[in-house]
């Protein structure tokens, strides 16, 4: 059988699972092509994947890099770490409390720890995607909660948590925004919604440049707390969002409010965000009759033939194609890095998954904001250009067992970086936790950094031979819709002359599927 699949060339040979290679899968799982995917992991979702303890601890082994680790507080516990070339990732380390077992921790598959926590709007058009191809139903799409800013100006830490208000209801019904200062945020979200219409482009056009906080000042006379809530809203890593890219993504956030249900705007994948979606797609791939090969590397044979590209696997196995579709792994020169850390917590954290809206489903992920030079409980303050943004998930969300939670705090890499994500996460767990209950633990802690590659796809043509290469994930704590462009660019390149783009990810249910059954079973 395995010699077999050397016999004849394939249509095309993906290399990488995470979730662009594994979209494209999807789209062509109905194409009829012969499609061999294969990656170099024993895991699916490369950038994106989602791991068990054990692979956490594996993979920090495989991405320490060269680069000086940014120093977890290891509180007496271990530290692991090793040096690898991969420079998308770089500086892992993981850190495990010494008293882990007897605080709580479970066994490593009970965690599921995502790379890729990106929250998606409803209006997304991955999810427009994934309910064409009919892929939806493998996914199971959680509700994303509240998104809070936190105050360091509140005067005990029960109060620091400022829930932000994102709808006229909200707005009415807060305590903590003074009326006159309401009326001004009404007349900004009522905008706001309506911001691209021939009435409203006069009061931003030519202000499009302009940071959103001046035109929050200056158009709408929001104070400095109410400019805090919109641009928290925004989850810009730098705190320097521009009018017009401002706008469009507040403008994404209130009208994504409410159209799968009361009270969200956003969904979160469960068992390891987009993790879960790309193995979907590629059990899709498999089912189209795609062929999948894990753990297996592939090298690009000296090949004088224009028509072919052979390739050498692993598994002594010599591949032939006229496609091959890869990933960029290599970080671009001076591009934007951010740290992270992922943080096992032993306490439900309740009060952040609050129901506030009447018949919305029980949160899942609660967003909360650290605003550009917020300081922290140990009296540190950031650089003002770096917010820290801090993602909670609930035991719902699959990632850990009952009880307990997984914080993932990021923000922009820099000397401090890493201090100052440990300083928020300690703020953060003293102001969620009620003043009569047990301090709550961290239990096991994953960092590292995250560059980008080129943002655009390298893409060669000689002869009769293609080659496409996605770049590497975006940094952003919400799905960017612009990366399914280069998707479809892919799926265009393999489809060649075939390509119909009105049937482009648009799909029936395969004989016999009603819509209560699983698809890919």
């Amino acid at each position: 059988m395995m010699e077999s699949l050397g016999e004849e060339p394939w249509d095309v040979v993906i290399c990488g699972t995470g979730l662009q290679q594994s979209l494209l899968a999807l789209a062509l799982s109905r194409s009829k092509k012969r499609i061999l995917h294969i990656d170099s992991n024993d895991y699916y979702g490369e950038h994106e994947a989602a791991f068990s303890l054990q692979e956490a601890d594996s993979w920090a082994a495989t991405h320490a890099g060269s680069s000086e680790a940014q120093g977890l507080n290891t509180e007496g516990g271990s530290t692991t770490g090793a040096s690898n070339e991969d420079t998308i990732f770089q500086s892992a380390s993981v850190w495990t409390h010494p008293e882990a077992s007897a605080l709580g921790l479970s066994f490593p598959r009970a965690y599921s720890l995502a790379l890729a926590p990106q929250i998606i709007h409803t209006r997304s058009k991955l999810l427009e995607q994934l309910v064409s191809s009919r892929a939806y139903r493998q996914v199971e799409f959680l509700a994303v909660g509240s998104f809070f800013v936190y105050d360091t100006k509140a005067s005990d830490a029960s109060s620091k948590l400022a829930r932000i208000p994102s709808s006229r209801e909200d707005v009415f019904s807060t305590q903590s925004i003074p009326v006159k200062s309401k009326r001004a945020l009404m007349k900004f979200l009522k905008f706001v919604i309506d911001y691209d219409s021939e009435e409203q482009k006069p009061t931003w056009q030519g202000q499009e440049d302009k940071p959103l906080s001046e035109f929050l000042a200056d158009a709408f006379k929001l104070d400095e707390n109410l400019q805090k809530y919109i641009l928290a809203l925004t989850l810009t890593l730098d705190g320097r969002v521009t009018v017009a890219d401002g706008l469009a993504i507040i403008n994404r956030h209130l009208t994504s409010m409410g159209l799968f249900g009361p009270g969200f705007c956003a969904v979160y994948p469960k068992w390891g965000g987009s993790s879960e979606i790309a193995q979907v797609a590629c059990r899709a791939g498999a089912v189209g009759g795609g062929i999948y090969m894990l753990d297996t590397k592939a090298e690009t044979k000296d090949n004088a033939n224009d028509d072919e590209i052979t390739l050498s696997l692993s598994n002594n196995l010599s591949v032939r194609t006229t496609k091959l579709i890869t990933s960029q792994n290599t970080a671009a020169p001076n591009a934007q890095t951010i740290t992270r850390l992922v943080a096992v917590i032993n306490a439900p954290l309740k009060a952040l998954f609050e129901v506030v809206v009447e018949g919305a489903p029980t949160p899942t992920v609660a967003v909360v904001a650290f605003p550009s030079g917020s300081a922290t409980e140990d009296g540190s303050s950031a650089p003002p250009e770096s917010p820290i943004y801090a993602l909670v998930h609930s035991s719902d969300t699959g990632e850990c067992p009952a009880g307990q939670s997984v914080i993932y705090l990021t923000t922009l890499a820099a000397p401090q970086s890493a201090q100052r994500l440990g300083s928020a996460l300690d703020a953060l767990l003293a102001a969620a936790t009620p003043i009569d209950s047990p301090k709550p633990v961290c239990l096991y802690k994953l960092q590292y950094e995250q560059s980008l590659s080129a943002r655009k796809p390298s893409r060669t043509t000689r002869g009769g031979v293609s080659t496409f290469a996605f770049p590497s994930p975006s940094l952003n704590l919400a799905f960017d819709d612009g990366c399914l462009e280069a998707v479809k660019d892919a799926w265009k390149l393999v489809m060649g002359g075939e390509a119909s783009e009105d049937e482009y990810m648009v799909f029936q249910d395969r004989e016999g599927v009603g819509d209560e059954d699983e698809v890919y079973d």
